[in-house]
Formats: C-alpha cells, sequence, structure tokens
C-alpha cells in the first residue's frame, strides 16, 4: 500500500477501504436512526413519551463523552497511529452492544424496559462514538491534500448511500423473514447480522489505511481551554458546525418519520423498501457528484449549500404526492431529493479536515480528534432534537401503536416527512453560503503551514547540531 508523501495522493484501495468503513457505521447507525423508534413503540412496547425523553436526555451523555473520547485519541500513540486502533478494539465491542439494544422484552414491567432501553441505548451510543470519531478525523490524517480529501469523502458518501439503500430496501423484508409475525425475533436476528457486517467494515478499514499526517507532543498537550478558544476563532468550522446541526436534525428526524409514514399514512409499511429501491441509484450518483459541484463552485461549502437548498425545493413538493394516488410525481421528487441529498452528505463531511488546516494555520493549534468530537456532538443534537419533537408531537397527538392513527397524527406525520425537513433543507443551504474557506485559500494556507514547519524543523535540527558540539 504506497502512500506518496510528497503530493499526498493515495491508492485506490485505501480510498475503497476509507469508504468500507461508513458502510460499517450505517449498518449500525442508520439501522438506529431509521428503525430504533419504531423498535421501541412497535415492539418493545414502549410508551412514545419514553422514547421522546431518551432521545433527548441522552444527548447531554454525548455532550460528556464526545469532547472526551475526541481528545483521547488525538493523544492515542501505536504502531498504527491515533485513530486506526480505536477501529480495531471498539467496533467488536460496540457490535456485540448493537444486538443487545434490539432484544426486546414487551413482557417486563414499563419500568424496566425504561431502565433497559435507556442503558443499553447510552452504551451503544458511547460505542459509536468510540468507531465513529476517530473514523472520521481518520480522513484528515490519510492526506492534506485538499483535492484527495475530496474524493475520500465521496468514496466515504457513495460507500454510505448505498449501504443506506441496501439497508432501507432488505430491513423490513428480513424483519419478517426471520420474524415471521413475532416481530421482536425479527429485529433481533436483523441486528444479529448488521453488527457483525459493522465490525467487519471497521475491521477492513483499519487493515488498509495509513495515518501519515503526524503531530509534535506539543501540540497534544495543549489544554481544553486554548483548544476551545482556538475552536471560536475558526470560522469555517463554526459554520461547518452549524450545518451539522441542522443537518441532524433534518436527517435523522426525517429518516425516524419515514417508517410511520408509509405505515400509518400511506397505509403499507412495505411501501418504505420500493421507495428505497427508487432512491438507491440517485443516492449513488448524487454522492459521486459532489467532486463536479466542487470543480465548478471551487467552494465545498457552497457545493453544499447549493445541494441543500435543491434538496429543500424538492422535499417541500413530496407534500402535494402520494405513492398511492400519484406515484409518477412522488418518486420524481423522491429521486430528485435523495440525489440532492447525497451530494449535500458528501460536502458537509468533506469541510471537516480543511477545516483543522485553517485552524492551525490561524491559532496554530491543531486538534484533529477534538474538532470532529464536536462536530459528532452537534450532529447527535440534531438527532436528539428532531427524533424527540417527532415523539414529542406524536404524543401529544395521541399516537397509538398498531392502530388507525387519527387525523392530526396523520398530519404531523406527513409534515415532518415533507414540508418541514424542506424548509430546514432551504435554511441549512443560506448558512453555508457565507463559509469562504474555497480551493485558492486552502491551498495558500497550506504552503504557508508547509513553511513554518519546514522553518521550525530546521531550527531544531541547527539546536541538535549545536548541543551535540
Amino acid at each position: 500500500m504506497k502512500h506518496d508523501s510528497t503530493t499526498g495522493r493515495l491508492p485506490f484501495i485505501s480510498k475503497f477501504a476509507y469508504g468500507m468503513g461508513d458502510v460499517g457505521c450505517n449498518f449500525s447507525w442508520m439501522f438506529v436512526g431509521n428503525f430504533l423508534m419504531i423498535f421501541y413503540t412497535d415492539a418493545f412496547g414502549v410508551s412514545m413519551g419514553a422514547v421522546s425523553l431518551l432521545m433527548l436526555l441522552s444527548r447531554f451523555w454525548d455532550a460528556i463523552n464526545d469532547p472526551i473520547i475526541g481528545t483521547l485519541a488525538d493523544k492515542t500513540h501505536t504502531r498504527w497511529g491515533r485513530y486506526r486502533p480505536w477501529l480495531l478494539i471498539a467496533a467488536p465491542l460496540t457490535a456485540f452492544i448493537l444486538v443487545l439494544t434490539f432484544w426486546a422484552h414487551p413482557d417486563w414491567s414499563e419500568t424496566a424496559k425504561i431502565v433497559y432501553m435507556a442503558v443499553t441505548y447510552c452504551i451503544l451510543v458511547l460505542g459509536y462514538t468510540c468507531v465513529n470519531i476517530p473514523y472520521g478525523t481518520l480522513c484528515g490524517a490519510m492526506t492534506q491534500n485538499i483535492d484527495e480529501r475530496a474524493q475520500i469523502n465521496t468514496f466515504r458518501s457513495v460507500s454510505a448511500m448505498t449501504a443506506i439503500g441496501i439497508i432501507n430496501i432488505v430491513t423490513i423484508p428480513l424483519i419478517h423473514f426471520f420474524g415471521g409475525d413475532d416481530t421482536k425475533q425479527g429485529f433481533l436476528v436483523v441486528a444479529i447480522v448488521y453488527g457483525c457486517i459493522f465490525a467487519a467494515c471497521h475491521l477492513f478499514c483499519f487493515a488498509n489505511t495509513k495515518e501519515v499526517v503526524k503531530v509534535t507532543r506539543k501540540q497534544e498537550q495543549i489544554p481544553w481551554r486554548m483548544q476551545f478558544k482556538a475552536a471560536k476563532a475558526n470560522t469555517p468550522y463554526l459554520l461547518a458546525l452549524v450545518g451539522q446541526q441542522l443537518f441532524g436534525v433534518i436527517n435523522y428526524g426525517r429518516n425516524a418519520d419515514l417508517v410511520y409514514y408509509f405505515k400509518y399514512v400511506e397505509g403499507d409499511s412495505m411501501l418504505f423498501s420500493n421507495y428505497s429501491l427508487a432512491i438507491i441509484l440517485p443516492s449513488i450518483i448524487g454522492a459521486g457528484s459532489f467532486i463536479w459541484a466542487f470543480k465548478w463552485l471551487r467552494n465545498k461549502g457552497w457545493a453544499a449549500g447549493f445541494f441543500s437548498i435543491c434538496c429543500g425545493i424538492s422535499t417541500v413538493m413530496l407534500y402535494f404526492f402520494s405513492p398511492n394516488s400519484s406515484p409518477v410525481p412522488f418518486y420524481i421528487f423522491a429521486i430528485l431529493t435523495q440525489f440532492f441529498f447525497s451530494g449535500f452528505n458528501t460536502a458537509i463531511y468533506a469541510i471537516i479536515p480543511d477545516c483543522v488546516e485553517y485552524g492551525e494555520w490561524k491559532t496554530g493549534i491543531r486538534n484533529d480528534g477534538f474538532q470532529y468530537s464536536f462536530v459528532s456532538l452537534g450532529n447527535k443534537i440534531g438527532m436528539a432534537i428532531g427524533t424527540s419533537l417527532l415523539a414529542l408531537a406524536m404524543s401529544e397527538a395521541d399516537f397509538v401503536a398498531n392502530a388507525a392513527q387519527n387525523v392530526e397524527v396523520k398530519s404531523i406525520i406527513h409534515h415532518c416527512f415533507s414540508t418541514i425537513p424542506g424548509l430546514l433543507w432551504i435554511l441549512t443551504g443560506i448558512v453555508l453560503f457565507f463559509y469562504r474557506l474555497n480551493r485558492e485559500r486552502y491551498n495558500k494556507i497550506f504552503a504557508e503551514l508547509k513553511q513554518r514547519k519546514g522553518s521550525v524543523e530546521e531550527y531544531d535540527c541547527e539546536l541538535r547540531e549545536e548541543n551535540q558540539l
């Protein structure tokens, strides 16, 4: 596995392996995001109010563990690097916790179910953090070439969109296949299968990637107070954080709503698999289109903003059509929505590693894991807001699991599928048009950083020679 240290160019296998890491992430986290809430309410028998409270309060746990894991990853020293060892150790353990999370006990008391749900979910979130933060940070440690990073993140997003499409198409049929009328048994077997895929993909990523960007011991000993101060001075990073939080609200709130929409508004949960089949190819093409959008706009933030606004418009249009009564326009706008969403997904993650260089140039502090931990936290806070508000609204409207819903519940589910996320996508796009770190500015910053480091290394060499004399 050859890495060109002078140009930062990576072999195909490294890019592919990095993309496979996100395949693994989605077989855990997208499975959780799309199906855990309906598992809790319809298979485990937990009340919608308890689920809403868990999704909200668990983010306080994230606020503690995300920065800690990010800092620990930055300070890790092994022959494999700082971030890759976390994939090797944490992924198999997290896969085991995923299985426990989807192990339903509907005959338990309400209190016992809530305690079990809270404990397994919080441990699962911690395990996923131990994998996802080092994984996300690894991109910036593999190369400092802005175009190579764009390609790495395109591999990541294409792989992720493929995985998400497969998960959405096969999960409900697999639950029925493995469980029959016993839904809880179906969820458990699917969790075992997905847990194995999660672990295997991260082990493959570990084995076929390499960290080449070095950080000095002095950089690793910077106190948190100075790291927070440096992050506040990093304007591109702050915009990326806002974008990630809005992304979390929209993406996870809408994903949690999808199965409810097809089951309770359209009357057939199997329509979810048809919908997922229709959007899988646009997902892959949309993810790959980021490269051309970046070449055209020369600014990753603007590319993300463009995709976001287009996604918002097409998502709003879905409100006016139905897969039952008007399938052609419904699926046309569903395809457009997914195409633009996938382009946005690639762009928003491609921004993060470049912000690390900007921060190092402006403040002298490089803290990849610390910065990515707050990206992860922002995304999870968005997830908490999106899912808990959905659950709270449905609970207040008297949602009843596995029964016909009243008009108010159906209206909430319908708007959370279309108009609400659509308007939030447009807001996200407007925010990201303030991102100013374009290709030319980044290359200039990177050249200055190389010059500074070269001067420091030359001075250290002269100092060592004087000491030897």
